[in-house]
């Protein structure tokens, strides 16, 4: 059995009502006190993008600082994260414009993070380095167990009004990518800054809410970003027969 943290949306250097990035960085550290302070194990930590909030070098110091933990912790980048600074202090490697994608193997199973950010805009894209990468990473990886594709961007409409323009587009070559790798489970992404549950390609797609604010349905009033909503994140749980369970939690 595979237990993962999944928090997307942390915004380090965020500021909210001046008060220097203070507010975005206690929440974030709420949540990580609180996966350090667990009883038990967990397989990993994934963080959905977003990391920064202008993708400054010194927000991803504070972003290595805050993420630091006793369990494994998987990134990869939202549209507010930029390339080069996440690559030199997150990653310890030469600046470059090119996706950050990353393979991780799990107990029980594969995690290939992908960057569906495109640098200078706020919508998403796999581009066809990263689903050639994802394509051949999924074909050599460990065919006997079951594989999780995570990414920032969701690639279908969550009929949110402030989200929905600016998610995943050109889904229908992910979706053919896919199709050729049964042993995948789930699509694990972030973007929304609210816990939702759908399905892409046969798949579950599973969003994470978001660390910083909360965006709410039109159902729920005018007001699109909430800020006195508590931190959320959610428990994946993949049991070894495959059945995928997620139990989403709000930390007051």
């Amino acid at each position: 059995m595979l237990t993962i943290a999944h928090l997307s949306d942390i915004h380090l250097g965020q500021v909210h009502h001046g008060d220097d990035g203070k507010r975005a960085r206690r929440r974030a550290e709420q949540v990580m006190a609180y996966l350090d302070a667990l009883p038990g194990p967990l397989d990993a930590v994934l963080v959905t993008g977003d990391l920064a909030d202008h993708g400054l070098p010194e927000e991803y110091e504070q972003v290595a600082e805050v993420l630091a933990s006793r369990h494994p912790v998987l990134i990869c980048p939202g549209n507010h994260d930029r390339r080069s600074p996440y690559r030199e202090v997150l990653l310890g490697e030469a600046p470059g414009e090119e996706p950050v994608n990353r393979p991780h193997r799990l107990p029980g199973a594969d995690v290939l993070m992908l960057d569906s950010s495109i640098p200078g805009r706020d919508d998403g894209l796999l581009d066809e380095e990263t689903l050639g990468w994802l394509d051949r990473t999924l074909a050599e990886g460990r065919q006997e167990l079951p594989a999780l594709v995570a990414f920032h961007h969701p690639p279908v409409t969550l009929h949110l009004p402030y989200v929905d323009p600016i998610r995943q587009f050109g889904e229908e070559r992910l979706a053919e990518v896919l199709a050729r790798h049964p042993r995948v489970r789930a699509l694990l992404c972030g973007h929304s800054h609210t816990g939702a549950a759908t399905t892409f390609a046969g798949l579950p797609l599973l969003v994470a809410p978001g660390v910083v604010s909360t965006v709410t349905l039109p159902c729920e009033g005018e007001t699109e970003i909430r800020f006195d909503h508590p931190p959320q994140l959610v428990f994946h749980v993949l049991a070894d027969d495959g059945r995928l369970t997620s139990h989403y939690r709000a930390l007051a």
